[in-house]
């Protein structure tokens, strides 16, 4: 039976209808109808191929919610009508040694669900039933869906860099990841401070967990805040003014870029050198991090702030993420 699908057919294309013949069920396949699919920027990226990758007829979506059709001889952890997930990654090697260390985010050889394969927009999808993940009852399936690759985004740096509740966080930018990162820090008991260059989103992000809002265009407030931060997640994807950002650390301090950043970043070395500061990365999550951070969502009421449209209308959606007025995650319902 065909998979019916909104695709793009070339860069900065509007999404039509599609449809297609699934591969046969592997041993390790899971089959999932598709109730719920997030929309990421990474999406907008692959349908103009910003990156340079892109494969047409592309169907994106990669912050899937569905319902287990069918399962390979081999699936064992999941079973029909489990409500289940799958988010960026949809296999890897199961060989190399990052792997078999747990670490299969990092895997050379990884799949993903939307880049060289059909992704979320659709009625279905058949993926390795090994990055499948049960979503607990706790969490709805729309506010759910973001958190597959915006949730594991914002939440891997917490767990990979060891941030201590002790600490003092800034999340920068109060966007579609970044009010994630402010609820996660709240949630892990931290002093959480808001950077943005929108005063009017202060209280937003208070909302979301914020103690405090720093504007970063206002001189004043920056210089004041110098040597404060222990761990900066930036989730933005404008270009920054990197040096400002290192001053903000104190020593031993952390800058975290999980946005990609629209230019090349440039770093001063002094700040680096007399802090011992560092500027570090982190892709998606592993397997373990990701049902980790379903877990921790569920328990501390962490869910993404949506809007809904129609399967129909993802282009309707799309513009609307463009133009920047997404708040602060938009999911597609099937």
């Amino acid at each position: 039976m065909p998979i019916h699908a909104m695709a793009a057919h070339a860069a900065k294309k509007p999404l039509e209808k599609f449809q297609y013949e699934p591969a046969p069920l592997g041993p390790h396949d899971v089959e999932i109808e598709i109730t719920h699919c997030g929309i990421c920027h990474s999406d907008l990226h692959l349908i103009d191929n910003d990156w340079g990758m892109s494969t047409y007829p592309l169907v994106p979506g990669h912050e899937i919610i569905g319902i287990v059709k069918a399962v390979g001889p081999e699936v064992a952890h999941l079973r029909k009508g489990m409500r289940v997930g799958v988010g960026w990654q949809r296999n890897s090697c199961q060989q190399c040694e990052f792997c078999q260390t747990g670490q299969e985010n990092l895997c050379a050889k990884m799949g993903a669900t939307c880049l060289g394969n059909y992704g979320g927009f659709a009625t279905a999808i058949r993926t390795d039933s090994r990055f499948a993940f049960p979503i607990p009852d706790a969490l709805s399936s729309e506010n759910a869906a973001p958190l597959l690759c915006g949730g594991a985004t914002t939440y891997s740096p917490f767990r990979l860099y060891e941030v201590r509740p002790s600490m003092k966080v800034g999340v920068i930018g109060i966007g579609g990841l970044g009010h994630l990162g402010l609820q996660w820090a709240r949630a892990w008991g931290c002093e959480v401070t808001a950077l943005s260059t929108t005063p009017e989103k202060e209280r937003e992000a208070k909302g979301f967990g914020a103690h405090h809002f720093l504007n970063t265009r206002d001189a004043g407030m920056m210089k004041k805040a110098a040597g404060t931060f222990d761990f900066l997640l930036n989730t933005v994807f404008a270009p920054q003014d990197w040096g400002a950002l290192l001053e903000l650390l104190r020593p031993n301090g952390k800058l975290c870029v999980v946005g990609v950043p629209s230019e090349p970043i440039t770093i001063p070395g002094f700040p680096l050198l007399l802090g011992q500061k560092s500027v570090v990365g982190s892709v998606i999550g592993s397997r373990h991090m990701i049902a980790e951070m379903l877990a921790f969502a569920a328990r501390h009421g962490v869910k993404a702030q949506t809007e809904t449209f129609p399967l129909d209308k993802a282009n309707d959606a799309l513009a609307r993420l463009k133009a920047n007025r997404a708040r602060y995650r938009l999911v597609l319902t099937v």
